[in-house]
């Protein structure tokens, strides 16, 4: 291949994977301000234990997640990327219509099971990324995802909030279209960006989640990063376990309350790592725009938590986007450690530690908005799980700040 071939398809690829991210951020944000309708729907639950339902879905996803993202990853660099993203899309979509067609409470757990099976989707596209930059823009592209992340998370809630007032099954069909649109223009347009002479054979013993830790574990600082952005997760998966539950119940918001105030966080994401990470990372470096990330993180999580009017809410985006840097720089950080035979794994593997935060995460946090949110409860504070997830966020900054490697 000529190198100006190389480079069209280069960017083809990188096209491809913003786009994609981008409508699957959609997707999952269309579901999010009607969940928890669907779930009373289904099951005739108060809005306090519904949350319970919530928080078992999201591990249930989680379990499948931890499982397959170090096989896929190890596919990946095995076999190329574009078979693994391509069948990745197609469980999603076999996700999202399932669950709108949802008769009894089960069939959504069987969505979710599908889901994680297959949910390979962001962890393949950062290897993509991986791929086809150099070093030195490798974090900026990084960002782009987080930046099409960020864009879908302002039209998905707004997109979900509107919809659900057809019903809350409609956003989910909406979601299940996208998908599938997704898979056609994948299928005609994805180029494969992994090199034969970079694959390596797969191995059971290192696509697993253990086996990925222990052979990444050779390489100094980056288990200590990994450890962080499990941390991190945790505490992110505040927002589609516990984030409209909160609303409901803390400010009396209904589900189009929920997906305009999604959709700012969301545009205001999409500023920094659309715009700003590629000015800020080059400035002051990997190591403070992770430590400025983190921080962020920490007191966007408190001011949600604390939050007894919906501007404070509001008040908490700046602080919510900008701990979008922490990803794309820790993110990279990890990957300037490793070969281009091994980003595949190492993506795996970052997948498989955000996997096992979203089996304990929603748990931990759903049945702390339940204790916290019943008429009796001591006391009443329906945003404990967001000062919850601002304490995780915490203790990761503090790890980072004194860690040697």
């Amino acid at each position: 291949m000529t190198a100006a071939r190389r480079k069209g398809s280069n960017h083809n690829a990188l096209a491809f994977v913003i786009i994609t991210v981008l409508i699957n951020a959609i997707g999952f944000g269309i579901m999010i301000p009607v969940l928890p309708d669907l779930i009373k729907e289904l099951t005739e639950l108060s809005n306090a234990d519904a949350a319970i339902h919530g928080g078992w879905l999201t591990f249930v996803f989680a379990v499948m997640q931890f499982i397959a993202m170090p096989i896929v990853g190890a596919l990946s660099d095995a076999y190329g990327r574009r078979p693994v993203m391509l069948v990745s899309l197609l469980g999603l979509a076999a996700d999202y219509l399932l669950m709108a067609l949802a008769p009894t409470i089960l069939f959504l757990y069987i969505g979710r099971l599908i889901a994680g099976a297959f949910g390979a989707t962001l962890s393949t596209a950062n290897a993509y990324i991986a791929d086809v930059s150099p070093p030195e823009t490798r974090a900026q592209n990084f960002g782009l995802i987080g930046a099409a992340f960020g864009i879908g998370f302002v039209l998905g809630p707004v997109i979900g909030g509107l919809l659900g007032d057809f019903g809350p099954r409609v956003p989910f069909y909406a979601a299940g279209a996208l998908s599938l649109a997704n898979v056609i223009y994948g299928f005609i347009f994805l180029p494969e960006t992994h090199k034969p002479e970079n694959r390596r054979p797969f191995n059971w013993r290192r696509a697993n989640p253990f086996g990925a830790f222990k052979a990444l574990g050779r390489i100094e600082g980056v288990h200590g990063i990994i450890f962080i952005l499990f941390l991190l997760a945790l505490a992110h998966t505040a927002y589609p376990s516990a984030y409209t539950f909160v609303m409901l119940e803390g400010l009396a918001w209904d589900s189009r309350d929920v997906g305009l105030s999604l959709g700012a966080f969301g545009l205001a994401s999409a500023i920094v790592q659309g715009g700003l990470i590629r000015i800020i990372i080059p400035k002051i470096g990997m190591k403070k725009a992770a430590a400025i990330g983190i921080m962020s993180a920490v007191i966007a999580y408190a001011m949600i938590g604390a939050a007894s009017t919906g501007w404070v809410v509001y008040a908490a985006g700046p602080a919510a986007a900008l701990a979008g840097l922490y990803g794309p720089a820790l993110t990279n950080m990890a990957s300037e450690r490793l070969s281009e035979a091994e980003q595949g794994e190492l993506q795996g593997a970052i997948g498989a530690a955000q996997g096992l935060a979203l089996m304990i995460g929603p748990l931990v946090l759903t049945r702390t908005f339940q204790a916290f949110s019943k008429v009796d409860s001591p006391p009443y504070f329906p945003g404990a799980p967001f000062i919850l997830a601002s304490a995780f966020a915490a203790v990761a900054l503090l790890i980072f700040l004194f860690r040697k490697a």
